[in-house]
């Protein structure tokens, strides 16, 4: 996560509603900093950076070296007399071009007083690649009226901002802010003129009315108050798009050169075993299919037709046209009570209606269900696309036509000291870990065995945290944690006594039990070489039971690993010990630098990443952000090629297949992040880039 210089990063969005109450006459652009010979250095306001001016192409550059000493080095520009208007525009822009050798993430802040000349300010933070130009772009996020901000929530994203509690008066910009984010080694870049562009047309909740707001979701769960290339206009809209589509499957099969599970039916025959399994050839490693074929996986996740789910209690107000309870579509109300994070956390059972589903009722009719698992096959194979990746449809996988993973659950009882973005650590030293994990594999028996399954997930996103947290979460915990209990014998086992611990350590504890009893952390550094032992053996015994619980079940088919998002290198060198793929969720611009631990030599799998983008309804582009559809098939297009020619990986699986529901899921969340929008329609822009991976993969990867 992103942090400013003062609190959490609010990354500014662009704003989605063209309004035509507010209009004004715009300039094309208004130049805050001109980069030219005759810039006076000397007036910038720096922060651990030198500036000099230089030459590139025939044009000025500003170039900074900044270093690392600070959290955000860079620069501060401010306005010569009074504070910047800028409300006759959509955004601020830099051109930015790394000229170092390793990757920096790039910020850019403008901040103006509130009501009572406190500071507010927006921020945007970029990760740029070690040669790569960018224009870096900053949204002028509005601030948004009390009385629409107390009737939003259970989003991430929302109307014109992320979140209704950020923005800045965009008539009194006192100063932009352009900086490297929390380096940890020195950087060199290159900036160009610092300008504000775009004419801003005004947004709907700027009227203070949410009368003029609400409704705001049409009956297919798109925004009302805006249009967009694509948008859905009635059901015979959505019924005219099967004709068009199955004229596009049919011109675009899928790649040639191709077996029934997607393998290099071209390449080298290898031995066929009936089973994935990984191969390293030439210094790179690969899957082979059970044809023995060479294999890499392009998939993507979530393929299944609930994606756009989201809670309606509290907020039916957000919705134009849902439809009755006695109707055929009354199908597609349901409950859920899952919310780890947001507006829904805590708050027990609630109701929800699902978008994705009616659109595909509208759309196929009664037979919706298996017309649209039948289509996704054909959608895959026409895509390029040859893996269903995690927390897809069993129904759609099971049907065999495109190779799959499975995913299944450790045991959830936890380390009481730990924590996490998706809950604490689980103890793998409790008797119910082993358990609860057998049971949840036994369940995917007949799913792992199939020779169309890639691997087997377990877990997804755990907190390792840094290299000694568990450890030091473990002697935070109760004297009857599992984990705990094996940390005190292991220390029994290397002191003596209590007191050549306490000698050790620089504690104070009267005897073992009372050490047990403690649940306050040592000193470190005092106790390190103790803490980094423990954690190497939470890790190991973690991956050990996992592996044992899918080779007892599923046992020619491939360990995939826990799916790391938050990670250390201890925690990836016992994962290196027993599984047969590591897997990684990643998501930046590029993971062509991606690289293991000195010391693990295993292929890799990337099982989450995505871009998005506000040019099509949405309110949040999800992780990683792009200006619009044609930008962000370019970055899918630069990652996948990065991966594809990475020796340690062998695939990238997309997150998701379809957008999120506009309104959020359970935890707020989205993401304007699918291959398809919420009625049911491709994006053109990204399928024409993941046909083209699918397309020429094999050949990059054989360079």
């Amino acid at each position: 996560m992103n942090r400013c210089p003062v609190v959490i990063t609010c990354i500014a969005l662009l704003c989605l509603v063209s309004v035509a109450f507010n209009t004004s006459a715009a300039c094309a652009a208004e130049t805050l900093l001109t980069i030219d010979a005759g810039l006076d250095l000397s007036k910038i306001e720096k922060r651990d950076v030198q500036l000099t001016l230089g030459n590139r192409d025939g044009r000025a550059v500003l170039s900074l070296a900044a270093g690392h000493q600070q959290k955000w080095p860079g620069i501060t520009i401010a306005p010569a007399a009074g504070p910047w208007d800028l409300s006759a525009f959509e955004t601020l822009t830099v051109p930015v071009r790394n000229t170092g050798a390793h990757s920096a993430r790039f910020g850019l802040r403008a901040d103006s007083p509130d009501a009572d000349g406190k500071q507010q300010y927006i921020q945007a933070v970029e990760e740029i690649a070690a040669g790569q130009q960018k224009l870096v772009r900053l949204p002028l996020q509005r601030r948004m009226p009390a009385a629409v901000r107390d009737k939003l929530f259970g989003m991430r994203g929302y109307p014109g901002q992320l979140n209704p509690d950020s923005g800045i008066d965009v008539a009194r910009v006192t100063r932009v802010q352009c900086f490297v984010s929390q380096p940890d080694r020195d950087h060199t870049l290159e900036l160009g003129d610092l300008q504000a562009s775009g004419q801003y047309d005004g947004v709907i909740w700027l009227t203070a009315d949410p009368d003029r707001l609400f409704p705001m979701i049409d009956r297919f769960g798109q925004y009302m108050h805006s249009t967009w290339p694509g948008k859905t206009v009635d059901e015979d809209d959505l019924r005219r798009r099967i004709q068009v589509e199955d004229g596009d499957l049919a011109s675009h099969p899928g790649p040639a050169g191709r077996n029934q599970y997607g393998g290099w039916s071209d390449g080298p025959q290898l031995d066929a075993t009936g089973h994935f399994r990984a191969t390293k050839r030439d210094g790179k490693w690969w899957l082979v299919d059970p044809e023995g074929r060479l294999f890499w996986s392009h998939g993507i996740d979530c393929v299944r037709a609930a994606s756009g789910t989201t809670p309606i209690s509290d907020r039916e107000f957000y919705f134009a046209d849902l439809p009755e309870k006695n109707s055929p579509l009354s199908v597609f109300y349901g409950r859920a009570s899952w919310a780890p994070h947001g507006y829904y956390k805590d708050k027990g059972n609630y109701q929800t209606f699902n978008f994705t589903g009616s659109n595909l009722h509208r759309k196929y009719g009664e037979a919706w269900r298996d017309e649209y698992q039948r289509r996704c096959h054909v959608r895959l194979r026409s895509w390029g696309l040859n893996s269903i990746g995690n927390w897809s449809d069993p129904d759609v996988y099971l049907m065999q036509q495109t190779p799959y993973v499975v995913t299944v659950n450790s045991g959830r009882r936890p380390i009481e000291g730990s924590t996490g973005y998706w809950g604490k650590f689980p103890d793998p030293f409790d008797p119910s870990f082993a358990e609860a994990t057998r049971g949840s594999m036994a369940a995917q028996r007949q799913a792992a065995n199939s020779p169309w399954c890639l691997g087997v997930f377990v877990d997804n996103e755990l907190a390792w945290g840094e290299e000694l947290s568990l450890a030091l979460a473990t002697l935070a915990s109760p004297p009857q944690q599992a984990a705990k209990q094996a940390m005190l014998a292991d220390l029994k086992a290397k002191y003596d006594t209590i007191a050549a611990l306490n000698e050790a350590w620089g504690t104070s504890h009267a005897s073992w039990q009372a050490l047990g009893e403690h649940q306050q952390t040592p000193d470190p550094q005092r106790a390190k070489a103790d803490l980094e032992a423990f954690a190497t053996r939470i890790a190991d015994e973690y991956f050990k039971v996992c592996r044992e619980a899918v080779k007892q079940f599923a046992p020619e088919t491939l360990y995939l690993g826990c799916r790391f998002a938050w990670v250390n290198d201890r925690a990836i060198h016992s994962a290196g010990k027993y599984c047969d793929v590591i897997g990684f969720n990643k998501y930046r611009d590029t993971v062509a630098d991606f690289r293991l631990p000195d010391g693990v030599d295993l292929p890799a799998i990337i099982g989450e990443f995505h871009f998005g983008a506000l040019d099509r309804g949405m309110f949040h582009p999800g992780l990683r952000k792009t200006a619009n559809q044609q930008e962000r098939a370019d970055a899918y297009l630069n990652y996948v090629r990065g991966a594809v020619q990475n020796p340690w990986l062998v695939g990238t699986h997309w997150f998701q297949f379809g957008d999120q529901a506009t309104t959020g899921r359970g935890d707020g969340e989205n993401y304007q992040i699918g291959f398809l929008d919420i009625c049911d329609s491709p994006y053109p822009e990204i399928i024409a880039a993941s046909r083209q991976v699918g397309a020429e993969m094999y050949g990059w990867r054989s360079e």
